[in-house]
């Protein structure tokens, strides 16, 4: 498994990113979390395989229909073992 956290930039708040990231992220299989940042950034934390990760990453890019996305900051991939995270049953959204 594997994890990575992201920032999404642009029109990101208030046009449903976090509810259709965490819908993506349950179709997927994938577990993590998205919040909106006092930025106007969202923030997002996945974990899953590379393959998982691609997919939500790609999505990112675009986000919903409303959004309008300038840049997605990557952090690093890191390899992680479940039971070494604190990992939620799921996708969720924090506030």
């Amino acid at each position: 498994m594997y994890k990575v956290t992201v920032t999404i930039q642009g029109r990101v708040q208030g046009v449903a990113y976090r509810y259709s990231t965490q819908e993506i992220a349950n179709e997927l299989g994938i577990q993590g979390w998205v919040k909106n940042l006092p930025t106007g950034e969202v923030q997002a934390c996945f974990y899953g395989s590379k393959d998982q990760l691609k997919a939500i990453l790609d999505w990112c890019e675009e986000g919903p229909s409303l959004a309008r996305v300038t840049r997605v900051e990557q952090g690093e991939w890191s390899e992680v073992e479940p039971q070494d995270e604190t990992i939620s049953n799921g996708f969720e959204i924090r506030y």
